[in-house]
């Protein structure tokens, strides 16, 4: 199962009436595989600034984490780790949301292997990282075509 999929379907339990995700990715704060691949110090210090953007904006992440967006929220979902093979990687618990007319922009871009993720939520700024693969562009796009119909 595709990781948008499982995403999709552990939101459910989170889901107001009505309410679907329109796209989602998996996700950590920007700086993690900095911090894993042998630049701690500097991906440290990127990962506590996404995190205090985050804070200060009332929108908690996690890591691993599923960001999602429905037609009035955006979401962020403690995620269990992948081992793998689509093994793991389940939705846990809701930990940060924010209705749509509270997100000022989401934009990406490529970075070498993965995606950033940059977020403005209620007028404070935070960056998210996400594999080469993640449908970052999808959930923007979502995000874009919410705010064009409302």
């Amino acid at each position: 199962m595709a990781s948008e999929d499982k995403i999709r379907e552990g939101a459910r339990p989170f889901m107001q009436a009505g309410e679907e995700v329109l796209a989602a990715f998996v996700a950590r704060p920007r700086g993690w595989t900095q911090s894993n691949a042998g630049s701690m110090h500097l991906g440290l210090h990127q990962q506590g600034k996404s995190r205090d953007g985050a804070d200060a904006a009332g929108f908690a992440l996690a890591s691993p984490m599923a960001l999602a967006i429905t037609g009035q929220r955006l979401l962020s979902f403690s995620m269990g780790a992948q081992v793998g093979m689509g093994v793991g990687g389940g939705v846990k618990e809701l930990v940060g949301e924010a209705p749509l007319a509270e997100v000022d922009s989401i934009k990406v871009k490529r970075l070498l292997m993965g995606k950033v993720v940059e977020l403005e939520v209620r007028g404070e700024t935070f960056k998210l990282e996400a594999g080469a693969g993640a449908n970052a562009k999808g959930v923007a796009e979502a995000f874009r075509q919410t705010r064009q119909t409302a």
